[in-house]
């Protein structure tokens, strides 16, 4: 289906916004999950601000391809985008580090967080913004017909992914207060995060953007 110029041009607009808004909810939610995960010695909580703010990298990365392929709809990554994309690959592995090895110690000593009831809060209303983002940016990349507007929309899923651990390890342990149910929870956002940092490096490495296309509903 052809589309007018005025359409195309609002569209692309729509687009735009979708990854600032991404970027600027992610820095909020990445500031009030490390806060509340400190406070409240949930290491699943922490663990799952600090990809937030991983997250706002990519989507420096995601709102300038956005401008890219509405200038130039053919071309290909250009060197910021790789960056953004190397960078981000590299603190996805270095918070899988940390995360794997305090959980396995968390596991050891038999740690209990305080509370999860705001991994519980948190988490939920991550699940709704981020269906809510996953659903809108698919239908713009239909519309537009593009391939990294519809891949950045099926990545966006996997943050869905990522909020539905967290909040079933953190309903668990308010549930039973097991001590290891939140560093459980904790090695399944390790195990998203090595993907999505494995994935960063390959995208980077060549201009396919459909990486993220095993996680697609």
């Amino acid at each position: 289906m052809t589309i007018s110029l005025a359409e195309n041009k609002r569209l692309y607009k729509l687009a735009f916004g979708l990854a600032i808004f991404t970027i600027v909810y992610n820095i909020g939610e990445g500031i009030i999950s490390t806060y509340f995960g400190y406070e409240d010695e949930s290491l699943a909580l922490f663990g799952f601000g600090i990809d937030s703010f991983i997250e706002v990298i990519s989507g420096l990365g995601i709102a300038h391809m956005i401008i890219r392929i509405q200038r130039q709809p053919e071309s290909n990554r250009d060197s910021f985008e790789r960056t953004a994309l190397r960078i981000t690959g590299f603190a996805f592995y270095a918070l899988v580090f940390g995360l794997v090895i305090t959980s396995i110690y968390n596991i050891w000593i038999g740690h209990k967080p305080i509370t999860t009831f705001w991994g519980v809060i948190i988490s939920a209303i991550s699940i709704l913004v981020m269906w809510i983002l996953v659903v809108w940016k698919r239908n713009v990349g239909k519309k537009l017909n593009s391939d990294p507007i519809l891949a950045d929309a099926n990545c966006t899923l996997v943050c869905v992914y990522m909020s539905v651990i967290l909040l079933v390890s953190s309903g668990i342990y308010e549930l039973t207060s097991i001590p290891y149910i939140d560093s459980i929870g904790t090695l399944g956002l390790s195990y998203f995060a090595f993907k999505e940092g494995k994935e960063c490096f390959e995208k980077a490495n060549n201009d396919k953007y459909c990486s993220c296309d095993d996680h697609a509903a």
